[in-house]
């Protein structure tokens, strides 16, 4: 699971939430999304980066991965953010570099932006990483935000003919069910035999976040995903008001993150589906 954005939501990250995302419902993976503007790091930057930090050893001690998501949106190119991505990546890597569960998603959503100048941002934030943690994995986003260029009129072509110059990488896919089906699910199929892929965020509902829950297209999503065996983290776990979030609002101000009752409908799929035993490989 996903979370939301860090300086909106941060009262949903604690001890009973996190308990009960790795033992109800099972899941072996949180996403921390750190909004770069929006009143995110750029405000704060020691602030954002000691929260990060801290749920990365949440999750740790849990036994689940954690995605550090550096979560650019607008503006959708990310070189405007290149110096502060590599402040914060020398740092997060350089403090996290010895752990076994972190993975670095470097640019959440670019737009407005050319494969081009998104593969030039990645070839200068990777060696930051990389000078302190060598070999974890590094998420790189693509074009038309994180559709493999899919919403632009692009497909993955444009990467295989001109791929980033790093090893140990992911491409980053990202959909949500109720706007993306089949162009992008065929575009997906076709992708995940020429690059490796983590579809680092998803919703079941439509683009904006909210609407209904598409339950028909989220499970087609998810039953290719796991045919595919790719890895994912759905938007969101939280309580916003909308239709994305796992949980009912006012669920965060409280102390139940397990019981049903709490569960908005794209919740309850959700965690029936992650709390579910996949059959990933595991080494």
């Amino acid at each position: 699971m996903s979370t939301h954005g860090l300086q909106w939501f941060s009262q949903c990250y604690n001890t009973a939430s996190l308990d009960a995302l790795a033992n109800d419902w099972r899941s072996d993976l949180l996403r921390i999304s750190m909004y770069v503007q929006e009143d995110g790091y750029e405000t704060d930057p020691a602030g954002f980066t000691s929260r990060v930090n801290g749920l990365v050893d949440m999750a740790e001690a849990r036994g689940m991965y954690a995605v550090i998501d550096f979560h650019t949106l607008t503006p959708g190119d990310p070189n405007f953010n290149l110096a502060r991505a590599k402040t914060f990546f020398a740092s997060v890597a350089a403090r996290n570099a010895a752990k076994n569960n972190v993975i670095y998603e470097i640019a959440n959503e670019p737009n407005g932006v050319s494969w081009a100048g998104i593969k030039s941002y990645a070839e200068q934030v990777i060696p930051v990483i990389r000078a302190a943690d060598p070999d974890a994995v590094v998420i790189v986003g693509t074009r038309g935000w994180s559709s493999l260029g899919v919403s632009d009129g692009s497909n993955e072509n444009e990467i295989v003919a001109n791929p980033v110059n790093a090893s140990n990488i992911m491409y980053a896919f990202h959909f949500y069910a109720a706007s993306h089906k089949d162009t992008y699910r065929t575009t997906l199929s076709r992708a995940a035999s020429r690059l490796p892929l983590f579809v680092s965020e998803f919703g079941t509902v439509s683009a904006t976040g909210g609407g209904a829950v598409d339950r028909a297209s989220s499970t087609a999503w998810l039953d290719l995903l796991d045919q595919l065996k790719i890895s994912y983290a759905n938007w969101t776990y939280s309580d916003a008001d909308e239709g994305s979030a796992a949980f009912r609002p006012g669920t965060c101000k409280g102390s139940d993150y397990s019981g049903s009752g709490v569960l908005t409908e794209s919740g309850a799929l959700l965690k029936s589906r992650i709390s579910t035993p996949d059959n990933f490989p595991t080494s």
